[in-house]
């Protein structure tokens, strides 16, 4: 339909009627004009908005240098379900610091030492975290992460010269060329009497034959936790050139193997008696001592923590080290570490004053 002329009313003059229509037109036209500067406003203040929020908000994205990045120290890249790898924040339900905490608590000599409340996710006590050092045996507790995550436990393996391609005199479970036993009970002699013999047989089992590809897995191992002050060369912790980690990186991995039950109850054993077989198939039989004095009464603990467990290490080069589960007299689970103290008779003194520092109360 064609627009529709208004007729001009009896009563009005048609002059009259004339200038009525050219005041509607020009109201008309007023209204339009106001129409289009409210809209043009409204884009105009949107626009703005839109400037402010990315420039005063978002820019600040930029000064990031790759926060994201695997090595970052406070962000990690963890791999996600279906092979894909998801960014997310490495401090993500962990205890984290950049720096000492607390450091003048307590007063010690050996030259790290810390104490991670897995509960409220606080680094309680730090001494040089960071700093990296021979680790000893404590490196079995990543042998045994990785054991544990691509290993089958029930597996038979036999033993064979690679358990003796270690240092004389060192720590072993007292294997024999031909014996037969199941990764769980080389995870067992490993872990508990620190048999080096046992965590070559681990290496090589799970490896696929190839100590070597298992270290490598131990360092991949390390790098996906964010453990970024590790590196490995074996899989049993004796000292060797550029092997090393920091009692952090300890942490994060005493962190992620006691997700495991196997692991959480292997720690917290005095002794293990393992039945299995020889060379010849005759039944032969060992008990595994601990070698951590907390089990085995040789040393006290303060009165307001429980001991669970955890893994010891020696050596001339790392001095004695200890990395440790407890838990508060309300169930509250701690680890603490620490790193070259100068012996054995010093180091479960030091660990009392660290563990001294666990509140009393809940």
């Amino acid at each position: 339909m064609g627009k529709q002329r208004i007729q001009k009313p009896d009563y009005y003059t048609q002059r009259e009627w004339n200038r009525i229509r050219a005041r509607e037109r020009a109201q008309a036209k007023a209204q339009r004009n106001l129409v289009i500067i409210a809209i043009l406003l409204l884009a105009v203040t949107a626009a703005l908005v839109m400037g402010v929020w990315h420039f005063v908000f978002r820019s600040h994205d930029s000064g990031l240098r790759m926060p994201y990045h695997t090595e970052n120290a406070v962000f990690g890249i963890h791999s996600g379900g279906s092979g894909m790898r998801k960014a997310i924040p490495f401090a993500n339900g962990l205890c984290v610091t950049q720096s000492d905490v607390d450091a003048d608590a307590v007063f010690i000599s050996a030259a790290e030492a810390a104490l991670f409340d897995l509960t409220q996710e606080k680094v309680v006590y730090a001494k040089n975290i960071f700093e990296r050092r021979s680790p000893a045996s404590i490196t079995k507790i990543m042998t045994a992460l990785v054991a544990l995550q691509n290993g089958n436990m029930d597996d038979m393996v036999t033993v064979d010269d690679a358990a003796f391609d270690i240092e004389e005199g060192s720590s072993v479970c007292e294997l024999h060329r031909g014996d037969k036993l199941t990764l769980k009970q080389l995870m067992y002699g490993m872990l508990i009497a620190s048999g080096n013999d046992a965590a070559q047989m681990i290496a090589k089992y799970v490896g696929g034959g190839d100590i070597n590809h298992f270290v490598d897995m131990m360092n991949q191992t390390a790098l996906a936790l964010g453990a970024t002050h590790t590196h490995f060369v074996n899989a049993h912790g004796l000292t060797a050139d550029n092997h090393y980690t920091c009692a952090y990186d300890i942490y994060l991995m005493m962190n992620a193997a006691m997700k495991y039950d196997l692991f959480m109850d292997i720690i917290q054993r005095q002794n293990y008696y393992a039945e299995y077989t020889d060379a010849d198939g005759d039944a032969y039989a060992m008990t595994w001592e601990s070698t951590d004095h907390y089990l085995t009464g040789e040393a006290s603990k303060p009165s307001n923590v429980i001991i669970y467990g955890g893994k010891t290490g020696t050596t001339n080069d790392a001095g004695a080290c200890l990395a440790l589960i407890s838990k508060d007299l309300y169930g509250n689970p701690f680890i603490s570490v620490i790193l070259h103290s100068d012996s054995k008779e010093t180091l479960y003194p030091e660990m009392n004053q660290v563990l001294s520092l666990v509140p009393s109360s809940g």
